[in-house]
């Protein structure tokens, strides 16, 4: 599983936070999904071998909020 950090811009309410989550949480490969709306973060747990990080990012651009950049973890 590979775990990444996301600066997502345009999230500011609870309907942001459920847009994000669900959306990316229903692609086949996620693990896990949480919305740090404060700091316009989300982290994500996946299986890199079922859904690329490009599919990830193409989906909260679907939902309407622009990937800023990406922190990976060790």
């Amino acid at each position: 599983m590979e775990k990444i950090t996301l600066e997502v811009q345009g999230m500011s309410c609870g309907h942001c936070v459920k847009a994000v989550e669900g959306s990316v949480g229903a692609l086949e490969g996620v693990k896990e999904v949480k919305v740090h709306l404060s700091e316009s973060l989300v982290d994500i747990e996946y299986n890199i071998e079922k859904v690329s990080l490009d599919t990830i990012k193409e989906t909260i651009d679907d939902q309407g909020y622009d990937v800023i950049k990406e922190r990976a973890h060790a």
